[in-house]
């Protein structure tokens, strides 16, 4: 645990790029399980049957149906598009995550630069969609309801939206160190034992952490595409 990474070792980098190689390596990961359930919808069951077994297409389609009923409540009609940006989202934080709970590997959402960069993409996303549906009206929502406000409302909302993709990198980044800290020491104290409820909580963290981004994510969209004014 603490500072050593097989990545490190085995590729000979400097620990200011392990989460580099991590977020490489977790990206390899998704793309050979997202051929591996592709394979299983073609020869497998019935594309429109729910899977009979415990699968990589199971966990994928589990996600995706998740997903689609929380983009429903929060964004509403049109909230399937917006499904593939929240599960994908939700699947590379998660593996990220996890991978910090497996003896000598870091996770890449534990370094600012991993999770600043996951939240200026959902920050470009969101102010997209935005400019997309509303045009125009999406700028002037800078500016507030009230023309002779504009000069306040203007730096305030800007100052708003450009702490977006911060916190959201700053929360996930904080919890996850911190997290897998407190894991880390436990396991150098005592290593039987003791740490096992840690893993049950860094499985939990984890899984929240990967939601919350997720989730936040959606709730940008929606409030993107909600200004009418």
């Amino acid at each position: 645990m603490g500072h050593f990474n097989w990545l490190q070792y085995g590729l000979q980098l400097d620990h200011q790029y392990v989460h580099v190689a991590t977020a490489i390596a977790v990206t390899m990961l998704i793309f050979v399980l997202g051929a591996v359930a592709r394979f299983q919808l073609s020869s497998g069951d019935v594309a429109v049957e729910p899977t009979r077994r415990v699968s990589i297409r199971g966990v994928f389609e589990l996600i995706t149906e998740a997903f689609y009923g929380l983009a429903e409540q929060v964004i509403g009609d049109g909230s399937e598009k917006y499904v593939p940006l929240a599960a994908s989202i939700f699947t590379f934080v998660l593996i990220n995550n996890l991978i910090g709970l497996l003896p000598g590997m870091t996770p890449a959402t534990d370094n600012l630069n991993t999770s600043f960069a996951i939240g200026m993409f959902s920050f470009v996303y969101y102010n997209y969609i935005g400019l997309k549906y509303e045009g125009l009206n999406y700028i002037k929502h800078f500016f507030g309801p009230i023309w002779w406000l504009a000069w306040l409302i203007l730096p305030i909302e800007l100052i708003s939206h450009a702490f977006r993709p911060l916190t959201l990198g700053l929360r996930l980044a904080g919890n996850i160190t911190a997290d897998h800290t407190v894991l880390s020491v436990f396991h150098q104290l005592v290593p039987f034992g003791v740490p096992i409820p840690f893993y049950a909580m860094g499985l939990i963290v984890s899984l929240i952490q990967a939601f919350v981004f997720a989730l936040l994510t959606l709730v940008y969209v929606m409030l993107a595409k909600a200004h009418d004014h």
